[in-house]
């Protein structure tokens, strides 16, 4: 009996696998924490390439657009809408700029007249707007830990520019 009492001492007083335990019990925590780094990377990411096409379809139309949109002459900027969106959704080579998920699903350009103290008044404004979608891989895997993330999540990126024109 005294021999039993003494090995199931030694067996509770053991540390042996305790960090294998300890392990386990944060395994999950950790594997949450990756895909929400994971997740936001991406999200930054996205809205980072998005964002830099937009301005420089608004840079673009603000270049070719003429001055006189304002006065009447030309009604509007939306013949430039199928290159602002080659801009925004296409490299240079042709290929998508985006990491799978990422879709632009409108794009449209549109234009505001300024009046102020400028040499020439009214003047032209080109906006750009893009509509992103991003399809979040990683959401159910947010909802393992009890949270909660939308599997698509939809935004809107403009920019704009005085147009300087031809």
């Amino acid at each position: 009996m005294t021999h039993t009492r003494h090995r199931a001492r030694r067996i509770h007083r053991s540390e042996d696998g305790a960090a294998l335990v300890e392990f386990a019990l944060l395994l999950p925590l950790l594997v949450i924490m990756f895909g929400v780094t994971v997740e936001g990377a991406r999200i930054f990411w996205g809205y980072q390439n998005v964002a830099a096409g937009v301005r420089d379809a608004a840079r673009y139309v603000a270049r070719i657009a003429p001055q006189d949109t304002c006065s009447g002459a030309t009604p509007s900027l939306a013949a430039y809408q199928d290159e602002a969106e080659d801009i925004i959704k296409l490299t240079i080579d042709g290929n998508s700029p985006f990491i799978p998920g990422i879709s632009v699903t409108n794009v449209s350009v549109s234009h505001s007249c300024e009046t102020g103290t400028y040499r020439r008044s009214p003047v032209t404004v080109a906006q750009v707007t893009a509509d992103v979608s991003m399809t979040l891989p990683f959401g159910g895997l947010i909802s393992l830990g009890g949270g909660t993330l939308p599997g698509t999540i939809s935004t809107s990126i403009f920019d704009q520019s005085r147009v300087f024109g031809q």
